[in-house]
């Protein structure tokens, strides 16, 4: 059976940066499992599937805009570092992320600098403005239940749990 819409798709893959950094990866002992067609995963690499089947272990090249978007640089700004109330100092490092509800849902925030007075945020995903590289190896495809596609997304043995 070939990917295309309504499918169930299990893979391994190594995801790579341009400098060849391993960023993630899904082995055979715990594959990526999604539904086809469903914007469960990035565009780029969901539109490089389509037709592949069982064995193929194509490599894609996924530019930034069809991964994580492009950086934008209005959704980086300085909050006062009163914003953050009770929070201790020791948490609030460069490097540090937390959620934070917004507009477009939560979203990951994390800190870039932070002075006396002002803490930068940045909610650009970790990911914004790479281009990236999945070595793939595509494991099995199959058909998605109705269930599976009225959810949408794939469904382990017994359901996902949600009451819909």
């Amino acid at each position: 059976m070939q990917i295309a819409v309504n499918t169930v798709v299990t893979m391994t893959y190594t995801l790579t940066n341009p400098q060849g950094v391993v960023l993630d990866q899904a082995d055979t002992d715990h594959p990526f499992v999604y539904l086809h067609g469903a914007n469960n995963i990035i565009p780029g690499l969901e539109n490089a599937l389509v037709g592949k089947q069982a064995t193929d272990s194509p490599v894609v090249n996924v530019t930034a805009e069809d991964a994580y978007g492009e950086r934008d640089e209005r959704l980086t700004q300085q909050i006062p570092r009163e914003m953050f109330g009770d929070v201790p100092t020791e948490q609030l490092v460069v490097g540090a992320q937390f959620q934070a509800q917004t507009n477009g849902g939560i979203e990951v925030i994390t800190i870039t600098a932070v002075d006396d007075a002002t803490i930068t945020i940045d909610a650009n995903h970790p990911l914004a403005g790479v281009a990236l590289t999945f070595d793939v190896t595509i494991l099995d495809v199959r058909a998605a239940t109705d269930e599976e596609m009225a959810h949408g997304h794939v469904h382990s043995h017994g359901g996902c749990g949600h009451n819909h």
